[in-house]
C-alpha cells in the first residue's frame, strides 16, 4: 500500500450511521446495541426516535442483558437532537419513521427494514418477550449483513 493509500484509511474514520424508528424505545435501540457489539470501532452509531417514548422499553432492556450486551448508554430520544450530525447511512427500522425522516446533512445513505414493533405484542408475558427476542434476532442478522457490506 502506498503512503497516500495509508493516509487515506487513516483519515476515514468510522462510519456515521442513524438508526431511526417512531419511539426510539424498542427497534431502534435494539438495533444500536448490535450495531456497537458487532461493529467495534469501525462504525460510530447513533439512535434516534421521530416521536420518543421518552424511556427504554424494559423488554428491550430484558433482551439486552439476556444477550450480554451493554446497554448503560441506552436513552429515548428525538431526531432533532441531531440535526447537525453528519451521517453515512440513516437506517429507518419501522414505516412510520420512514414517513417522516428529516433530511440530514451530507451523502447519507438511505435504507428502510421494515421490522414489526414488539411493543405491539400481545399475549402473555413469555409470548411478549418471544416476540421482543425475535426482533432482536431478526436485526442482528441484517446488521452483519450490512456491516459485511462495509467490508468491502
Amino acid at each position: 500500500m502506498n503512503a497516500e493509500a495509508a493516509d487515506t484509511e487513516v483519515d476515514a474514520g468510522p462510519v456515521r450511521i442513524l438508526v431511526l424508528c417512531t419511539g426510539n424505545s424498542c427497534r431502534s435501540i435494539l438495533a444500536e446495541a448490535w450495531f456497537r457489539e458487532l461493529g467495534g470501532d469501525r462504525i460510530s452509531v447513533r439512535s434516534a426516535g421521530s416521536r420518543p417514548e421518552g424511556r427504554v422499553n424494559p423488554r428491550t432492556i430484558r433482551v439486552l442483558d439476556e444477550l450480554g450486551i451493554d446497554h448503560a448508554w441506552a436513552r429515548s430520544k428525538s431526531m432533532t437532537e441531531l440535526p447537525d450530525e453528519p451521517f453515512d447511512h440513516v437506517i429507518t427500522v419501522c414505516d412510520d419513521a420512514a414517513e417522516v425522516c428529516p433530511v440530514f446533512p451530507g451523502p447519507a445513505v438511505r435504507t428502510h427494514w421494515s421490522i414489526p414493533d414488539p411493543a405491539s405484542a400481545t399475549g402473555t408475558d413469555d409470548e411478549q418477550i418471544a416476540v421482543y427476542r425475535a426482533t432482536a434476532a431478526d436485526l442482528r442478522e441484517r446488521i452483519a449483513g450490512f456491516l459485511a457490506t462495509l467490508d468491502g
